[in-house]
C-alpha cells in the first residue's frame, strides 16, 4: 500500500482490525459492514507518519464510519429538509441519526466553485423582516444561486463584484444602494431595472393619481332614490312572499334561493358564468349548478330540513315586534332571553338577515367603484375587462380628463414596456410633463435618475424574473427551519440544494 502522506509504498503490516461501518438499507433492513483492515508502517524516515491504515475506494473514508453511499444519502436529506425534519425521513429510512448531525453534515460540505457569470441578478431577501436583510446573487443564464452575502449595502457588493471581475450586466430592481454598488464594483457592466418593478412603481404611481382625483366618480354610485326602503312590517310581507309557506327554510335555503334569482337574472342581462361568479362573490362551478337546476328548491331538499331550533316558540313574538318598528336586534334579543329564550345573538342575528335583505334578493344597481378598482381599470390590459367593468371605466375617465390623461400615459408605458422600445421613453417623459399629474411626475424623475438602467431594461431581454423565484426558494427554506437558522447554514442550504 503506498503512504498517503509521501506515497512512497510500503510491505510491512503493523496490525490488522474491524471497522465496523454503516451502510444503506437493503429490503427495509439497516446494514451494518464488517470489514477487517490492515495498519501498514510508512518506510520513509522523512514521513510523519508513522503508520496508516488502508482505505477502500468507494467504500471507507478516513475518520468516518459510513460508507460514501450513506453520506451522500443523509446529505442530501440534510440539504432538502435540514434537521429534525430530516432525521424524521432518515428515521423511516432505517437510518437512526439526529438532527445535529444532519445540520454538521450540510456544514461540512464545500461550497461549490464560482464561475463568474456574464448576466447577474441580484435582489435582497429578508433574515428577519424589516430588520436584517441579505442579498442573492443569480447567474441569470444558469438560472443558479452564485452567492448570498450578509447585507444589502452597496459597498458588500461593490466589494464581490472587485473580487470577481467579469461580469458583463447586472439586472437589479430600483433600489439606490444596488445601483451604487453596481457602478463601484463593476463601471464596465450594463445595469438593466427589472421591468416587473418598473410597472409596479408605475402602479403604485397610478393609484396615488387615482386618490387625488377620486371625488369625480363619488357620485357613479346607484340611485338611492331610486327605490323606497320598505318599512318593517314591509319587509315581514316581502320576506314572506318570497318564502311561500311549506318551501324549505333556513341559511342554506335562503343563500341558494337568493343566489338562484340573482344568477337567472344576470343570464338574462347577458352575464356570462365568471361574470355572475365576480358580482355575486361565488364562485363558477356554484354558478353552473344555479343554472342547471330547474327549481332553487331541488338543490336544497333533505338538506337540514324538518329540524326546529331553538328560535322557533319565539318568532311570531319577534314578527310582531319587527313590524311594530323594533329593529334592534339587540334590544329584542334581550326581551326573548327574557321570556326563556336559550340562545345566542348570533343565531337571532342569522334569522333576521333575511328581513334586512330583502331588497337585496336580486341584483342593484353596482355600487361606485373604489381606489383600488379604478386602478385596476386603468393599469389592467382591456381585454380582462367585463362589460360592466368597461362601462364603469368609460364613465370614469369620460368624468375626469385628469384621469383620461393617466390612462393614455400609462397605455403608452405598458406597449413601451411589453415591445422592449426604448427610443419611445424621452418622448413619453416629454407628455408626462406637459399633464398636471404630480404623482406621475415623480415616477418620472425616478426614472431619469436612473435613465440608463431604464433605458436598459426596456431594450434588452434580461430581467430578475429568475431571482424572485430563488427569493420564493428561500423563503421555503426559511419555514422549514421555522425561521430560526443562522446566516451559515441558510447560505448552504441555498447554494447546494
Amino acid at each position: 500500500m503506498a503512504c498517503p502522506g509521501c506515497g512512497v509504498v510500503s510491505r510491512r503490516v503493523h496490525s490488522r482490525y474491524v471497522r465496523h461501518l454503516d451502510d444503506c438499507q437493503v429490503g427495509g433492513r439497516p446494514v451494518v459492514i464488517d470489514l477487517s483492515v490492515r495498519r501498514w508502517y510508512c518506510g520513509n524516515p522523512g514521513c510523519p507518519r508513522v503508520t496508516f491504515v488502508e482505505q477502500v475506494e468507494g467504500l471507507t473514508v478516513r475518520y468516518q464510519r459510513r460508507t460514501p453511499q450513506l453520506q451522500r444519502l443523509l446529505e442530501a436529506v440534510a440539504l432538502a429538509l435540514a434537521g429534525r425534519a430530516g432525521a424524521r425521513l432518515a428515521a423511516r429510512l432505517h437510518q437512526t441519526v439526529s438532527w445535529t448531525t444532519l445540520l454538521h453534515l450540510v456544514m461540512r460540505l464545500a461550497d461549490p466553485q464560482i464561475a463568474v457569470p456574464a448576466v447577474l441578478g441580484v435582489d435582497d431577501f429578508a433574515l428577519r423582516r424589516g430588520q436584517v436583510y441579505g442579498t442573492v446573487l443569480v447567474d441569470c443564464r444558469t438560472r443558479r444561486p452564485v452567492d448570498v452575502l450578509p447585507d444589502r449595502e452597496g459597498a458588500t457588493l461593490a466589494g464581490w463584484l472587485a473580487r470577481h471581475p467579469g461580469v458583463e450586466v447586472i439586472c437589479r430592481d430600483r433600489a439606490e444602494a444596488y445601483g451604487e454598488g453596481a457602478a463601484a464594483g463593476a463601471p464596465q457592466a450594463v445595469q438593466v431595472a427589472d421591468r416587473w418593478h418598473l410597472w409596479h412603481n408605475l402602479v403604485q404611481a397610478a393609484e396615488r393619481c387615482v386618490r387625488r382625483h377620486q371625488g369625480c366618480w363619488k357620485e357613479l354610485g346607484p340611485d338611492r332614490s331610486a327605490g323606497v326602503v320598505p318599512t318593517p312590517a314591509g319587509q315581514i310581507r316581502l320576506a314572506g312572499r318570497a318564502r311561500p309557506s311549506g318551501e324549505p327554510e333556513g341559511r342554506y335555503a335562503e343563500r341558494t334561493r337568493t343566489q338562484y334569482a340573482a344568477v337567472h337574472q344576470l343570464r338574462q342581462q347577458g352575464y356570462g358564468i365568471r361574470a355572475s361568479a365576480r358580482r355575486l362573490g361565488i364562485t363558477p362551478r356554484r354558478v353552473r349548478t344555479l343554472l342547471r337546476a330547474a327549481t332553487w328548491q331541488e338543490l336544497v331538499t333533505g338538506r337540514w330540513q324538518g329540524h326546529r331550533n331553538r328560535l322557533d316558540p319565539f318568532k311570531e313574538y319577534l314578527h310582531r315586534r319587527w313590524a311594530e318598528g323594533q329593529t334592534n336586534l339587540v334590544q329584542l334579543h334581550a326581551e326573548i332571553a327574557a321570556l326563556g329564550y336559550p340562545g345566542s345573538y348570533n343565531s337571532l342575528c342569522a334569522y333576521f338577515r333575511r328581513f334586512r335583505q330583502v331588497k337585496g334578493c336580486s341584483p342593484g344597481p353596482s355600487a361606485a367603484p373604489g381606489i383600488r378598482d379604478v386602478t385596476g381599470f386603468i393599469t389592467r390590459h382591456p381585454d380582462t375587462l367585463d362589460d360592466e367593468e368597461k362601462r364603469q371605466r368609460k364613465e370614469v375617465l369620460t368624468r375626469c380628463p385628469d384621469l383620461q390623461a393617466l390612462s393614455g400615459h400609462v397605455d403608452a408605458f405598458a406597449r413601451m414596456l411589453t415591445g422592449l422600445s426604448a427610443h419611445k421613453l424621452p418622448d413619453w417623459l416629454t407628455d408626462v410633463r406637459q399633464d398636471d399629474l404630480p404623482d406621475l411626475h415623480s415616477f418620472a424623475r425616478g426614472i431619469e435618475n436612473d435613465i440608463d438602467a431604464v433605458t436598459a431594461g426596456l431594450s434588452l431581454p434580461w430581467s430578475s424574473g429568475v431571482v424572485e423565484g430563488h427569493i420564493n426558494r428561500i423563503k421555503t427554506l426559511k419555514r422549514q427551519m421555522f425561521n430560526r437558522a443562522g446566516f451559515p447554514l441558510l447560505r448552504k442550504r441555498i447554494l447546494l440544494s
